[in-house]
């Protein structure tokens, strides 16, 4: 007996030892081919990176991963206990590797076989540590005991605390949320100090699988897993019975994060990202946490945005209905084939997709994609005409059946109350196929406060504000004069606006531009060639200058560094962008100042240096700890360039001023506000053009089609473009005192005749306030030019009062920019 018993110890002792041999084997086997875990120690993961607008708000996020880190000592305690009750209860006790929990896994696992469960993993925390940022996910053996060696070296060389900051910055709970802080955001949009109990037990709950507990799709799931875990906080007493059981019965609220950002931003957001990627790369914008403070202004972004878009629907209201998205044809099955037909890109929020169930004379029945019934009557189609070419229209619809037929899948809105229509009746609408830009400036820094891309960032995300080079038509009149006043010319001087023609060279067409009117006025002040945007008083006063100068003034104003030096460029044949040419006119309101436009005012990285500022003044009385009555104010310098002459720069902005009071832009006395500016319409009415400011705000806007072709034969800057400003200066400047445009030491007023120029007489009737230099003694008379320049045919003179909007090129015989003579 004895015998058997030592033979039997014997037996056992042997294969302990083997198997002590064969575990330790293993161990070292799997340990020999574990992935460094030291890089924890400087945890660095990728951040979002969110874009701030000028007053604070949150403008955008980019991220690989929506992360936002935060220190384990930040976390609140609620927070961390939320977590650890759920998922690893002995967290504080154990040395990596849990004993108890891994036990019960093990016999668990052994009673499921052969019932198709998932294996349970008893992972502590800092086992999903290892996982998540050394191993991967595979369900294996192997991969079990190397994340069990990692865990209990992670638990030797880290504290803690820095293992709870690496799994809780780390863990991903669903909605593009990496981490908690980005999770309270995204579900609740809430820092973590602001969760409520019931909010910190849902995030707790999501690292078993955030799809599980969608609280969009999987209400209940998620508010059972939530009281499961406000369960296991009780039982750790983490929290009171009573706090608990509170908890359980308040509803799961749950946001949509995209109302946080500011409105109609697109364009801007669009842009500051590319131009943050330029200058610090792709991995810095979606992994670096950059905080970028941005120029946007959100109240000016929203007024220009409603006024640009209500005024492009307003054009395309003038111009008739295109027709449906779609017909089809109304057998048993048409509702699926109705619901498979996109909403068309760019239609409102507030438009519905529509059928066309039946039509009559005085209405048509229509269902809605949401399954209401209504009506269209008559008497909200009268803009529907039908579209001729050339953007002309044909005469009001006076039955329905000529505007809409059966199974015409349409856009809706509910008819305004205002229009005391029946509670069901709906409008017809259209998403408009015109174009344009807008951008409004700062004109004393270049700081971009607003921008409008195009009508809708969903439909096109091509941003017309700063991409797209457009003929610019008479809005780049201002330049020649410009060149005029720094050359020596006066306002008052006096222009022949009578026929030009010009000799372009062997085997080429004479070229003839013409006023829009077709007419000739005779000699006239050069106020008036920009005021009624004369096309021939322009030519004429090019050629007297020279061209070569009127490029020159194009570069300095950062419009064009190579505009070719033929006449027509006068008349803005050039393209440039609109950006450009706003910031052009920024150097007429500022004192001749140059500003480059911006969108960025400062970028801090993750760890709140600054490491791009673009107001680069050294003030160095400005970081006063206090204020005690004694110091002297500090004085930043002014760096900014000086490109045109101050006294120059004052006449442009008076002269465009007259052109808001008595020029084409006329309306704009409505406002009464000190504004000035200037239309532009290119050949056929192709683009419309108004650029103008304030004595603090310079906007630009241009209107036009993508593929550019006539907007209509009416259709000129000042009915476009104009409106636009109108709108947007009038909301933008409600509570803001009038102030008159700032005038420079050295310039002098005169008393005129507006007519002749000539200093006014007590028998004038038409008399202005001109703004002229102390040399501009004589008037002088432009009536021809240089030979060279082609023949000049006066014609009779015709002093009866016009407006010119539209820039002509073109000659009677051929393509105007054939020019082959430069100046």
């Amino acid at each position: 007996m004895l015998k058997t018993l030592s033979s039997l110890f014997s037996t056992l002792c042997f294969f302990a030892v083997i198997t002590i041999v064969v575990v330790i084997s293993t161990l070292w086997k799997f340990s020999e081919g574990l992935p460094e875990f030291h890089q924890l120690a400087k945890y660095e993961p990728p951040v979002t990176t969110r874009f701030y607008a000028g007053d604070g708000q949150l403008l955008m996020e980019y991220a690989n991963e929506k992360r936002i880190f935060v220190p384990e000592n930040k976390i609140p305690t609620m927070v961390k206990n939320a977590f650890i009750a759920t998922e690893d209860q002995r967290f504080y006790s154990h040395i990596g590797v849990d004993p108890v929990g891994l036990t019960r896994a093990l016999l668990g696992n052994l009673k499921n076989i052969g019932q198709g469960r998932r294996p349970a993993g008893a992972s502590t925390i800092t086992q999903q540590v290892a996982k998540n940022f050394l191993l991967s996910s595979e369900l294996s053996y192997s991969r079990k005991i190397k994340e069990m060696l990692l865990s209990l070296k992670i638990e030797r060389a880290f504290s803690k605390e820095h293992i709870l900051e690496l799994y809780l910055n780390e863990i991903y709970l669903g909605n593009r949320s990496y981490g908690v802080a980005a999770a309270a955001l995204n579900y609740f949009g809430k820092s973590l100090d602001e969760l409520d109990l019931e909010e910190v037990a849902y995030l707790a709950a999501l690292p078993k699988g955030p799809n599980n507990y969608n609280p969009k799709t999987k209400y209940n799931a998620a508010i059972a897993r939530r009281n499961a875990v406000l369960t296991r906080m009780i039982e750790e007493s983490y929290i009171e019975a009573e706090e608990g059981e509170l908890a359980k019965q308040k509803p799961l609220v749950t946001i949509q994060r995209s109302n946080e950002f500011v409105k109609d931003a697109d364009y801007f957001s669009e842009e500051v990202r590319r131009v943050t990627k330029n200058n610090f790369g792709e991995e810095a914008l979606y992994e670096g946490g950059l905080l970028v403070r941005t120029t946007l202004d959100p109240e000016l972004q929203s007024i220009a945005t409603k006024a640009f878009k209500d005024n492009i629907r307003n054009y395309d209201l003038r111009h008739g209905y295109r027709g449906p998205i779609q017909n089809i044809e109304l057998k048993d099955d048409y509702m699926d084939v109705f619901k498979k037909i996109a909403k068309p890109d760019g239609a409102d929020a507030t438009w519905q997709k529509a059928l066309v169930l039946n039509v009559t004379a005085n209405a048509a029945e229509i269902e809605t994609i949401e399954g209401g019934k209504g009506t269209i009557p008559l008497s909200v189609l009268t803009w529907a005409k039908k579209r001729l070419p050339k953007q002309a229209v044909g005469s009001a619809p006076t039955n329905v059946t000529s505007v809409l037929a059966k199974g015409d899948v349409i856009l809706v809105e509910k008819a305004s109350p205002t229009k005391k229509l029946a509670e069901n009746a709906y409008e017809l609408r259209q998403v408009p196929d015109a174009e344009g830009g807008m951008i409004v400036m700062d004109p004393h820094t270049g700081k971009v406060l607003a921008m409008v891309g195009g009508y809708s960032f969903n439909k096109s995300q091509f941003n017309r504000a700063v991409q797209a080079r457009r003929q610019t038509g008479s809005a780049f009149k201002p330049v020649v004069y410009l060149t005029a006043l720094e050359n020596g010319y006066a306002p008052n001087d006096l222009i022949l606006d009578a026929p030009f023609v010009l000799d372009q060279g062997p085997g080429l067409p004479k070229w003839k531009p013409v006023n829009y009117s077709k007419k000739f006025y005779g000699l006239m002040t050069l106020r008036q060639g920009v005021e009624k945007s004369r096309n021939l008083m322009t030519v004429r006063l090019a050629q007297d200058i020279g061209m070569d100068k009127v490029a020159e003034t194009t570069r300095v104003l950062g419009i064009n560094n190579n505009l070719p030096k033929y006449l027509s460029m006068s008349l803005g044949a050039s393209d440039a962008r609109l950006v450009d040419m706003t910031n052009a006119y920024s150097s007429f309101v500022n004192g001749g100042k140059k500003v480059v436009p911006y969108f960025v005012e400062r970028v801090q990285d993750r760890q709140g240096n600054t490491i791009f500022k673009h107001d680069t003044r050294v003030c160095e009385n400005c970081n006063a700890e206090a204020w005690d009555g004694t110091q002297q104010i500090p004085e930043l310098q002014d760096i900014r360039e000086q490109i045109i002459d101050p006294l120059s720069a004052y006449q442009m902005t008076y002269i465009l001023e007259g052109v808001a009071t008595r020029g084409t832009g006329a309306r704009l006395r409505q406002i009464n506000k000190h504004l000035a500016g200037k239309t532009g319409t290119t050949n056929e009415n192709k683009d419309g053009w108004f650029i103008g400011f304030s004595p603090d705000l310079v906007v630009g806007i241009f209107v036009g089609f993508d593929e550019p072709r006539t907007l209509g034969r009416v259709e000129t800057g000042a009915a476009v473009a104009l409106p636009v400003f109108f709108e947007f200066m009038k909301e933008a400047l409600k509570h803001q005192p009038d102030m008159p445009f700032r005038t420079p030491s050295g310039i002098k007023f005169m008393r005129i005749n507006y007519n002749t120029g000539k200093p006014a007489t007590p028998f004038d009737k038409e008399v202005i306030s001109e703004a002229l230099k102390p040399e501009d003694a004589s008037q002088k008379v432009i009536s021809g030019g240089e030979e060279k320049a082609g023949d000049v045919t006066e014609g009779e003179e015709n002093t009866e009062a016009g407006t010119d909007e539209k820039v002509d090129f073109s000659s009677d015989e051929g393509d105007a920019f054939q020019l082959g003579t430069e100046y």
